[in-house]
């Protein structure tokens, strides 16, 4: 009998704490989080055709981008971009989810990244973290920062989609 209410306890407990690793994610976006998903979606986009031009438009001033090898700021973001530094070839977007509080949105996005690195084609498994400031009417971006996943990449290899 107390075996059985300790395997009880412990299979509640279980499920709880299984429960609270689960992101609280609403389901429908609000018009402002939707903005900001399709800002980041066009953003890859931008990144994947190194659209500079477009991307020197999004990104602040002071826009401070985190990466596996370093951090830096705008200029050097967008030199490593338009040399093929890095070459961001695809981006596959599996969640994501924007918290808003007044004029500054965090978007999450758990991703596989497809990418040209000194030459060498990877593939990384990260949660990427975007900060976007309402300036004048207009999202831009303060901040990128890539953390890798320990999760398997999900995303085929090349030539075999």
């Amino acid at each position: 009998m107390k075996v059985s209410i300790i395997t009880l306890f412990l299979l509640i407990v279980g499920v709880q704490l299984a429960s609270a690793q689960t992101p609280n994610t609403s389901p429908t976006p609000t018009k402002a989080e939707q903005e900001i998903i399709n800002l980041s979606k066009t953003k890859w986009t931008w990144m994947a055709d190194k659209n500079v031009d477009s991307l020197n438009v999004l990104f602040n001033e002071k826009c401070v981008f985190v990466h596996m090898g370093g951090s830096w700021g705008k200029p050097q973001e967008l030199n490593v971009i338009k040399s093929g530094g890095i070459w961001y070839k695809k981006a596959a977007v599996y969640s994501a989810s924007v918290n808003i509080f007044g004029n500054t949105a965090i978007l999450l996005n758990d991703i596989d990244l497809l990418a040209v690195v000194g030459g060498n084609e990877v593939t990384h498994a990260f949660m990427v973290t975007e900060v976007y400031i309402k300036e004048n009417g207009n999202w831009k971006m303060g901040s990128l920062t890539f953390s890798q996943l320990l999760r398997p990449v999900k995303m085929e290899a090349p030539g075999k989609q």
